[in-house]
């Protein structure tokens, strides 16, 4: 025993990041592949709808089917890592997302579009988490946090220059370069981890839950469906067909996982009030932040005639503004907890976004780049905080379930924003621009849309504000999971903030 300590600390001393830059370089270039094309696509929305002669609402199911895709696989991860170990999965979903890519670029109509991004969707959904667990592996524990910090920088470099390279090659090349520029990255990655990449062992997986796999797609999908429609009309056949068959879907599929002894979402953790209360918080908040997302670029392009380059230039600030407050809140919430930096997050939020509610097609652009850096400052002061608290309220014994219901429930609140968001907009365009034909200027008209579904969003965070004043720190647990955490099962919560 005292000699296996011995070679541990020998080990430990020795260990450095450069011993592991290979397979680190694997995971990363995997990863940002993953991560940029979650933000490319929003800059292309626009020429997207003009090159398939096709409507918004349409070219949105892009970004929704291929969120509500990552939702659904991302629970799997850990069964098939145990199945058939993380290595070969890794790789697996690597090629699968690249493969997706390619046939999104050669699609011919929105149909293709939206189902090769679903398959995008079902190789990129596994990727990060199974390579946080691989590289959390490669370092002793007193040096993981170096080896995060080396991942997280560009983790959060990938969401600012996503706009940016996706504006310059709409704008100089074509749109169905966004996808086709993960070819080479994909194969750089495959062929690092295929060569370095350290073999893993399998494990005896548990019982795969069939009915959940079967239940979840269909109650998320159709309640996104539901959500979309209602933007245009809440009594329409559609939407109350979406939401009937959603609803029905979802309370089966929670009555399943309740009952099944190896669940895809560990629902039981919902008995904490303290998590209940902080993962609702969250989902507003990712709901106001990521639905607002996706309106910039529109309005940037379609209103006041900005190039996809210059769009994407001009959201540099929001997501800069983000990669800083982050690493500062996370060292605030030690100190103050996750209320105060929630409270003063959303107000700020919620203050941005009522600010971008009041733009016309001739608001001066600094007075749209000033809340949109107000809404990524706001947005960094508030998710790691939260993800915080709510991994702190999970009782200790199901931590390690909890990373893959918050990273999956947040896929499918981005998916319900997108597309509820979207809706609205284009039905308030709709309304004012029959206004407009009276002998408006339709250019107000649109802007009008954009102010008012802004709006509905700052109204989203503001009640996000109001609720962090029932957040309470929650008691400190007995340390029941000591064992596992030693191991490496504790989920670091700066991985679970949302690009």
């Amino acid at each position: 025993m005292p000699n296996h300590t011995v070679e541990s600390s020998i080990d430990n001393k020795e260990f450095s990041i450069r011993s592991i830059i290979a397979p680190l370089m694997a995971v990363i270039v995997g990863m940002i592949m993953v991560i940029l094309d979650s933000t490319v696509v929003n800059v292309a929305v626009p020429k997207l709808v003009d090159f398939f002669a096709t409507d918004l609402k349409t070219v949105q199911w892009t970004i929704t089917g291929y969120t509500l895709a990552l939702s659904a696989v991302i629970p799997l991860a850990g069964w098939m890592t145990d199945k058939f170990g993380e290595k070969r999965i890794f790789l697996m979903t690597i090629a699968l997302f690249t493969i997706g890519s390619v046939l999104c670029a050669v699609a011919q109509t929105p149909e293709q579009l939206i189902v090769y991004r679903i398959i995008q969707g079902l190789g990129g959904g596994m990727v990060s988490p199974i390579g946080f667990a691989m590289v959390f592996k490669l370092a002793p524990p007193e040096k993981r946090g170096a080896v995060m910090g080396a991942l997280g920088v560009p983790m959060l470099m990938a969401p600012a220059l996503g706009p940016v390279l996706s504006g310059w090659l709409v704008e100089n090349v074509s749109w169905h370069w966004i996808f086709l520029i993960n070819l080479p990255i994909g194969i750089v990655a495959f062929l690092i981890g295929l060569r370095f990449l350290p073999k893993s062992s399998r494990r005896e997986a548990p019982q795969l839950d069939k009915l959940g796999m079967i239940l979840a797609p269909i109650a998320f999908a159709m309640l996104t469906y539901g959500v979309s429609e209602g933007g245009t009309s809440w009594t329409s056949a559609s939407t109350i067909t979406g939401l009937s068959v959603g609803g029905l879907a979802l309370l089966l599929y929670i009555i399943v996982e309740i009952r099944h002894q190896q669940p895809l979402l560990e629902l039981r953790v919902f008995r904490s009030s303290h998590f209940t209360r902080g993962i609702i918080l969250v989902w507003i908040a990712q709901a106001a932040l990521f639905g607002s997302m996706i309106l910039t670029p529109l309005y940037l392009q379609q209103v006041r005639g900005y190039n996809a380059l210059e769009t994407g230039i001009y959201l540099l600030p929001q997501a800069l503004m983000s990669a800083f407050f982050m690493p500062i809140s996370g060292r605030l919430f030690d100190r103050v907890g996750a209320r105060p930096l929630a409270f003063i997050g959303l107000g700020i939020v919620s203050t941005a976004l009522f600010l971008l509610s009041r733009i016309t097609a001739e608001t001066p652009l600094a007075m749209v780049l000033v809340p949109l850096g107000l809404l990524g400052g706001g947005m960094g002061l508030t998710m790691m905080p939260l993800n915080t608290h709510i991994l702190n309220s999970a009782p200790r014994h199901l931590v390690a379930r909890v990373t893959p219901l918050m990273t999956a429930a947040q896929q499918v609140i981005v998916s319900f924003a997108v597309a509820g968001l979207t809706g609205y907009l284009t039905s308030q365009i709709s309304s004012h621009m029959k206004e407009a034909a009276q002998g408006g200027n339709p250019l107000e008209a649109a802007a009008s849309g954009f102010g008012d579904t802004y709006f509905l969003a700052s109204c989203i965070a503001a009640v996000g504000f109001l609720l962090t004043l029932f957040l309470s720190k929650p008691k400190k647990q007995a340390e029941a999971g000591k064992d596992s955490a030693s191991e490496g099962t504790q989920p670091d919560p700066s991985l679970l903030t949302g690009h």
